[in-house]
């Protein structure tokens, strides 16, 4: 029996990893009904961390009452996978833009405080392993609310105690871990990263991230002054030079906070969750692997999910279709190795018609038949 392997991405705005996966599985079966199917609902470490792994492996969903990016009480979620020791962090549970309404969203105040809640509670119920996703932040605080939650304390130049927030951050003198939670030295954090912007700087977080969550221009100067001011209190206190550090800068600087205060290790997202997913292991007897996501392009090639499916397939000389919403550059994907592209909307669809769930459904039912066209001799 022939085995065919999904691992898509989510069509942003529109469907999820494992909406998209169902109806493609779907499809395929009235396709190919003698095909084994296997589905592997996938993130890049941004939204969809938690629900993806949730889908594939054993885990525990935990409820936990945090507060949200503008410090009011809301219901977050995390997992406890079966060791009974990792935890499935997802900060945009807590942190996430979409928990701002957009008259609301100010960087100057958001903060990461939920987030450091989320890991407070984990420690408390025993987990000592941490995966933790960190896409999709409404915060610019450098992770100093995530610090606070945890136990560190923040002092502006007057002694005055700060609470986490991009203000704060601006303001930041001095900083004591003395009441730092002493669980976290028995902590082990892995962070899935889809980004390698520096902690400060052009292709800092300010500059690169923060105009989307609301920042104006003499906002996004003060909150990159603040990150240059908070690297070196960094460097005074720990030791720890995280200026230029890739991928420093993702989540408003909570990468960087989560390496320098935790010794976190910042790995490709989608690296992170085929390795807890044990993705390799489905790859040597499959016969086709589809990936995808909702646009394509040469930013797909640069750490985002399909490209992290393609490269582990071809270990296994497995070929791998790119079904995306969208396709762009195809010459250059073909020439990474995609062995058939396959866009599911059609090329006049105007875009607010294609998003719509169920249009989007219908169209990738129909590239699911342009490639049992293609691949009809082969399966």
């Amino acid at each position: 029996m022939k085995k065919i392997v999904l691992a898509i991405d989510s069509y942003k705005g529109c469907l999820s990893s494992k909406e998209v996966e169902t109806c493609v599985e779907q499809e395929l079966h009235v396709r190919f009904p003698d095909c084994k199917v296997v589905c592997f609902p996938v993130a890049d470490g941004g939204e969809g961390l938690l629900e993806a792994l949730a889908g594939i492996l054993d885990m525990q969903l935990i409820h936990a009452e945090v507060h949200d990016p503008l410090m009011r009480v809301c219901d977050a979620r995390y997992g406890i996978l079966e060791d009974g020791v990792t935890a499935v962090i997802e900060m945009a549970e807590a942190s996430g833009l979409p928990l701002v309404a957009v008259p609301e969203r100010d960087p100057m105040r958001a903060s990461t405080f939920g987030t450091g809640e989320l890991i407070a509670d984990a420690l408390q119920k025993g987990c000592r392993k941490f995966l933790t996703g960190i896409g999709g932040s409404a915060t610019n605080d450098a992770g100093m609310g995530m610090l606070e939650a945890l136990g560190v304390r923040f002092f502006d130049e007057n002694g005055t105690l700060l609470h986490g927030s991009g203000e704060s951050m601006c303001r930041i003198s001095r900083m004591d871990l003395t009441l730092m939670d002493s669980r976290l030295k028995e902590a082990d954090f892995q962070v899935a990263c889809d980004v390698d912007n520096p902690f400060c700087g052009e292709r800092g977080a300010a500059h690169v991230f923060a105009p989307q969550k609301g920042a104006s221009p003499e906002q996004i100067r003060r909150l990159d002054e603040g990150m240059r001011r908070f690297a070196a209190l960094m460097r005074r206190t720990l030791g720890k030079d995280i200026s230029d550090l890739a991928g420093a800068g993702a989540a408003g600087g909570l990468g960087g906070a989560l390496c320098a205060f935790l010794g976190a290790r910042l790995l490709p997202g989608i690296d992170v969750m085929l390795d807890a997913a044990r993705f390799d292991e489905v790859l040597p007897d499959a016969s086709l692997v589809i990936t995808g996501e909702g646009c394509s392009d040469l930013q797909t090639l640069m750490g985002k999910v399909p490209s992290g499916i393609l490269r582990r397939a071809q270990r296994f000389d497995v070929p791998v279709c790119l079904m995306s919403g969208r396709i762009e550059e195809k010459d250059a994907l073909l020439r990474a190795g995609f062995a058939g592209l396959f866009e599911a909307s059609p090329s006049d669809m105007p875009l607010e018609e294609a998003v719509k769930p169920e249009t989007a459904k219908e169209n990738l039912r129909r590239a699911v038949q342009a490639l049992a066209r293609l691949m009809e001799d082969k399966l």
